[in-house]
């Protein structure tokens, strides 16, 4: 039987869902499969600093966490970095590869590249490696000549791995792999946008704190305008708390509906008009999918920044510089349907290919290429 494993790290949920998405895909095309956290099942203290470093960083010292993006976005540091904090980790790790013996490697985090890659230079695994670049514009550590296919989420993504060195060939723009029920589009028609007056907004809150939603929420529903917020918190239940004590009244009115961690968020993308988010590689390519335009608001120094420049870029979304903005461009957009119309199509454009079921199929194009040269 064919076998796939499948690498990730918690450091963000993006990396842990492509996981989850390709595993059931590969699964269903009769693939042995399996799922490894690099860190929690190799180095208790390693996962440690990687997966709590990560949340501290992002979190509370986002402008060091965007230095270090960029001061490691640089081959001579990126790879000595990798080089020595790495040692343990691969040792174990191509423990784990001789035991599984995989015809597929799927490295759903960039750290997986460096790893892999060095253990197939020196001969000790010959299984095909794929690299699924989790954000918009690919940052040095994806980079690779080991690296047998990238899977991208766009051509713009595509483009600049080609601007360092990665041959196009190599470079598949099939989108950052999501659940089945993100990959369901039911556009909606001018005759219907034209009946739009209430704009269903959906703000997705778990990872941006409760300060800043606190703010956005305050903000839109003290707005004269008639929106109704569909907040969704996460796993963050202070939170949720928060947000039900002290806009009690317009969760009454119907004016604000609060979620916390819920497995609808596919439906409530459906039901919504605009969504207001961090622009993190998951969401960005569940909004992309379902074609639901943009307005961010919040972003982290490094990747996050980037995919801010990308969907302004294409045209996606709508950047605000402060808070009390949004409300400016939920008007501009429930106004002008020729704008609202355009971001949607912006968004077609982007994510007409997306298919995870394209990433099993090119799997099985190299294994049996593999196997014809043999």
């Amino acid at each position: 039987m064919k076998k796939v494993l499948i690498l990730t790290a918690s450091t963000g949920e993006g990396h842990n869902a492509a996981a989850r998405s390709l595993e059931q895909k590969f699964r269903e095309a009769g693939y042995e499969t399996k799922t490894m956290d690099l860190f929690k099942e190799t180095s208790h203290s390693m996962n440690i600093v990687v997966e709590d470093g990560y949340k501290v960083l992002a979190n509370r010292l986002p402008s060091l966490y965007g230095f270090m993006y960029r001061a490691f976005n640089r081959k001579s540091v990126n790879r000595r970095f990798l080089r020595y904090s790495m040692f343990m980790i691969r040792r174990r790790l191509y423990e784990d590869v001789k035991t599984l013996n995989p015809s597929i490697i799927v490295g759903t985090h960039p750290f997986a590249v460096g790893i892999i890659s060095d253990l197939k230079a020196k001969g000790k695994i010959k299984a095909k490696f794929f690299s699924v670049v989790t954000d918009f514009k690919a940052h040095c550590t994806y980079l690779s000549p080991e690296v047998d296919a990238y899977i991208t989420g766009s051509e713009y993504t595509k483009a600049s791995l080609v601007e360092m060195g990665i041959p196009s060939e190599k470079i598949h723009p099939y989108g950052i792999p999501v659940t089945e029920e993100f990959q369901t589009y039911q556009p909606k028609s001018p005759e219907f946008l034209k009946l739009i007056q209430d704009f269903k907004v959906l703000v997705m809150g778990g990872s941006m704190g409760s300060k800043d939603i606190g703010h956005v929420v305050q903000t839109l529903t003290e707005s004269e305008s008639s929106y109704q917020l569909l907040v969704i918190c996460g796993r963050n239940e202070a939170l949720k708390t928060m947000l039900e004590s002290s806009y009690s009244e317009a969760i009454a009115a119907g004016k604000l509906v609060v979620y916390g961690f819920t497995r609808e968020v596919s439906m409530l993308m459906d039901l919504c008009d605009v969504i207001v988010t961090k622009p993190g590689g998951l969401t960005t390519t569940e909004a992309l999918s379902k074609r639901i335009p943009m307005i961010v608001p919040f972003a982290i120094p490094g990747q996050e920044f980037e995919n801010t420049e990308f969907l302004i870029e294409t045209g996606a979304a709508i950047y605000v510089e402060r808070i009390e903005q949004i409300g400016e461009e939920l008007e501009r957009l429930r106004k002008d349907k020729t704008l609202y119309l355009s971001m949607i199509e912006s968004m077609d454009n982007i994510s007409r290919h997306y298919s995870t079921e394209k990433i099993v199929n090119l799997a099985d194009q190299l294994l049996i290429k593999s196997e014809r040269m043999a």
